[in-house]
């Protein structure tokens, strides 16, 4: 009832809407070379977000063509008529998914030992804030089909050019560091199996 109220007189629909996506497998590694690409592109565009969406629109494509390698998943959010109270939910969603276990991103390409221990876990946090109603985002992505159903949706929120702010982190955050099975259920205790 107070969607439609709010929708009859012209206030604007805000949705902000956090993905947890684990995969896992011996060949997921290269995606850690997608994510750390599209994040050094990403802090070169200090914050455009059309080149941001261009990024996002690579790691979804990327998690796509990798479905055979998910685990599990997770998703939460909320609807929002306020352009300020959505922000500051965004921005609650970020610090938090910054402080996760093994999000913290170092770009330093200092020389690494050729024999890296390879990981067979990536976990993967996408955090969207747009404009209008999106249901394929806006229902519970813990299942194979809904999933890429979500997926698709936030690539096409891109070129729709509905999205308002974009944030990825993802764990581990380059390669040679490891995310064991103990990290994610004790970091991520919201994933559920797909």
């Amino acid at each position: 009832m107070r969607d439609t109220f709010n929708r009859m007189i012209g206030k604007t629909r805000y949705i902000v809407s956090r993905l947890f996506l684990n995969l896992n497998g011996s060949d997921v590694a290269p995606i850690l070379g997608i994510l750390n690409r599209v994040a050094r592109e990403a802090i070169d565009t200090e914050g455009d977000i059309e080149e941001l969406g261009e990024g996002l629109v690579d790691i979804c494509q990327t998690i796509l063509q990798y479905d055979q390698y998910w685990h599990s998943a997770s998703n939460e959010g909320d609807v929002f008529w306020n352009e300020g109270e959505a922000g500051d939910y965004f921005n609650e969603l970020f610090t938090d998914s910054a402080q996760r276990y093994g999000a913290d991103l170092q770009l330093d390409s200092s020389s690494e030992l050729l024999s890296l221990p390879v990981t067979r876990n990536i976990m993967i946090m996408i955090t969207i804030a747009c404009e209008g109603e999106v249901p394929d985002i806006e229902t519970d992505l813990s299942n194979r089909q809904a999933l890429k159903e979500g997926l698709k949706a936030i690539i096409n929120l891109h070129y729709k050019h509905k999205l308002r702010a974009i944030q990825v982190h993802f764990s581990p955050a380059r390669l040679g560091d490891e995310l064991t099975n103990d990290q994610l259920l004790e970091y991520y205790p919201e994933l559920i199996p797909l």
